[in-house]
């Protein structure tokens, strides 16, 4: 297996656990809401904090679709901004990342 099919599995993997913690998220938002005011105060903020893991995981999900987008151009693991090649300990890091370090800098 070559270094970049092994980042792109590696991108599939999380990619899959990813869409699976989003759809969780979705249901756990759009539970009925506990009638009590002490519950619902807590259902609120518990719900900001899914909101923002959700945020969190829909921008990773976006990078990540990127890179496999540069897989299939053939571009995956060059500098979007310079095209030097990046790290193969920065893209160990962050499979997804689109910038080497000195851009990213």
């Amino acid at each position: 297996m070559t270094d970049t099919q092994t980042y792109e599995q590696i991108l599939r993997n999380r990619q899959r656990e990813l869409l699976s913690r989003l759809s969780r998220i979705d249901v756990d938002l759009g539970r009925t809401k506990e009638q009590d005011s002490d519950d619902r105060a807590i259902e609120s903020e518990n719900d900001e904090v899914l909101e923002g893991l959700g945020q969190a995981g829909q921008e990773e999900l976006r990078a990540i679709d990127a890179a496999l987008d540069r897989i299939t151009k053939g571009t995956y693991g060059t500098c979007v901004r310079c095209g030097e090649p990046i790290s193969k300990k920065r893209l160990g890091a962050v499979p997804y990342a689109p910038l080497c370090e000195d851009c990213m800098s």
